[in-house]
């Protein structure tokens, strides 16, 4: 269906609306923000990478007054909600009304885009541009990752075959090789076979956004920090089961040197011409899925007001954003902006389960009111880190006056601002509405930011914490061999860390097929292992894939590029 505004008139398509727009030269789009030409290292005319210098006097020159708001989201339908159109479209509506801003999202990954989701960067008249560079080969960040995660595997299994003076166990590497496609044939592998082929051993790829190195580098503070941070990832165990770090494989230097330039955020514009800083790619269940920490901070020191999105659902990434990224950045948010869509509210309503995703597409009042407890856990959620919330009711084509209405009645029942929003085919136009509850909410509502747990809690009480109050578990049943993980790294002095939880996206549970706001139910725990380069711990609460498969029929098979250039079928 052709996406619509309120009236039901369809739009043209993003590629038609990206076609139309005459962009601007990049030093054009920055040059009110206090940047000039000399501050940026472009790539062409509209894209480009802030220089070092430019970066430090950035950060170092943000007001008190700079807000930050972040976008999260109910939990999603596999089609997804708008997070990123809202997080473009709330941008160009604070430039429209006259509040300088800045936009800061994640950077797409090959794999989805020629999987099943597609790109990352938007839609309609709500995206950012260049799109087909953005979401294809854009500055080389992820290949410099790749490359770099890549180098690590090379030496480690360099190391093994040249004597293994370090004792490392070859049934304990866990650091795999990286790839930015989907491709499940090679989850699990084999090295190291035809003889001169070094020593034989299993071993797999992951996506390289779900590669540590991602991690490291959206939160690295500087390169210094960086250097530090990639030295300590630990790549395996030795025979003893202590820790090898890549600082032991003598590979923390050509590291640091293939991800310096990764290192600086690339900047682009909106299809209104708001600056727009693209950085940065981690997952949102086995990571903390938020853009670069870099980015964030140059923002704030260049806008007044700046919008940065949180992947997923409140319960994996703003709970991230909150108590994993704010402990490492000189920053906490303003306000917090959850976006729900009518299908959503129906997909969670206990009339739809299981949900007929057709079904989501007919007027019914009664689903959309049925889903209402989970939009009223992630409000919930939010409120518990002490920041105002504010509801965009992302309008689609389909949905009814009715049931729009009733979405903003039921948030003005319990009490938390909301507003419609129609940036997809309006533009900033339509998310003005949400830019003045935003405001409003910054201006007048009671602000107190605080963390969900302190990270010298032990680390099983912060599972728990996680667990029962955000995604509404009775407790926590860990496994045995979850049990000895956390002995292992309080043995280790890992456990002082905050934790990422990987957990399905499509429920506040850790069973998929749960909708609604699930109660009754205990969260399994299967494995804990410590990302120490990016400075936290990972818990494991299911199967989650760090290397996607193709659908059956792929997005890749519907592109194509014809004689003069032109690419049809990525958007």
């Amino acid at each position: 269906m052709s996406p619509a505004g309120e009236s039901g008139a369809s739009i043209p398509d993003d590629r038609e609306i990206a076609a139309s727009v005459d962009l601007r030269p990049i030093e054009e789009v920055v040059e009110p923000y206090g940047l000039s030409g000399d501050d940026l290292e472009p790539y062409g005319e509209h894209k480009a990478k802030l220089t070092t210098d430019a970066v430090e006097r950035l950060r170092g020159s943000r007001s008190d007054d700079a807000d930050l708001v972040v976008v999260t989201g109910m939990t999603p339908t596999p089609m997804g909600e708008g997070k990123t159109v809202v997080s473009v479209g709330l941008g160009q509506a604070f430039d429209r009304t006259g509040r300088t801003a800045m936009v800061a999202i994640r950077e797409p990954s090959l794999g989805p885009v020629f999987g099943i989701k597609g790109g990352a960067a938007g839609g309609g008249y709500s995206q950012v541009l260049p799109m087909e560079d953005i979401n294809l080969h854009f500055t080389g960040d992820i290949h410099a990752l790749t490359a770099a995660h890549n180098l690590i595997a090379a030496m480690l299994d360099n190391h093994l075959a040249s004597g293994n003076d370090l004792d490392v166990d070859v049934n304990a590497v866990e650091w795999t090789r990286a790839i930015d496609m989907n491709d499940r044939a090679l989850r699990e592998t084999v090295v190291g076979l035809g003889g001169a082929g070094g020593v034989p051993r299993e071993d797999g790829f992951v996506l390289t956004a779900a590669s540590e190195l991602m991690a490291v580098l959206s939160l690295a503070d500087d390169l210094a920090d960086l250097r530090e941070r990639v030295g300590r990832i630990v790549v395996a165990s030795d025979v003893d089961g202590d820790p090898v770090t890549v600082d032991d494989l003598e590979a923390t230097g050509a590291v640091a040197v293939l991800l310096r330039d990764a290192l600086r955020p690339n900047v682009v514009q909106t299809i209104e011409g708001t600056p727009a800083l693209v950085h940065g790619g981690p997952f949102a269940n086995i990571a903390h899925g938020t853009n670069s920490l870099i980015a964030d901070e140059v923002a704030l020191g260049a806008a007044d007001w700046v919008v940065t999105e949180a992947g997923f659902g409140s319960d994996l990434g703003a709970e991230k954003f909150m108590n994993v990224v704010c402990r490492f950045a000189d920053f906490e948010p303003s306000a917090t902006v959850l976006v729900a869509s009518v299908r959503a509210l129906k997909y969670h309503g206990k009339e739809m389960w299981p949900a007929d995703m057709d079904a989501l597409e007919a007027p019914d009042v009664s689903a959309v009111r049925a889903g209402f407890e989970n939009l009223d856990r992630h409000v919930r959620n939010l409120r518990q880190f002490g920041v105002p919330v504010v509801v965009a009711v992302n309008r689609f084509p389909q949905d009814t006056d009715e049931e729009v209405r009733a979405v903003l009645d039921h948030c003005d029942d319990i009490g938390v601002r909301a507003a419609e929003t129609t940036v997809h085919a309006e533009g900033g136009a339509g998310g003005v509405d949400l830019v003045e509850n935003v405001a409003e909410a910054v201006e007048t509502d009671e602000r107190d930011f605080r963390f969900l747990y302190d990270v010298t809690d032990p680390l099983a009480e912060k599972v728990e914490t996680i667990a029962t109050e955000i995604y509404g578990a009775d407790g926590v049943n860990f496994t045995d061999g979850a049990r000895e993980d956390i002995e292992r790294l309080e043995e280790l002095g890992m456990d002082e860390m905050p934790v990422v939880m990987s957990k399905t996206f499509h429920s506040l549970s850790d069973d998929p097929s749960l909708k609604g706001a699930p109660e009754g139910w205990t969260l399994d725990v299967r494995e804990l292992y410590p990302s120490a380069g990016a400075g936290f711990v990972v818990a494991l609460t299911g199967d989650v894939l760090t290397l996607p498969g193709l659908p059956e029929r792929p997005a890749a098979a519907d592109m194509d590029v014809d004689a003069d250039g032109n690419v049809s079928g990525l958007f």
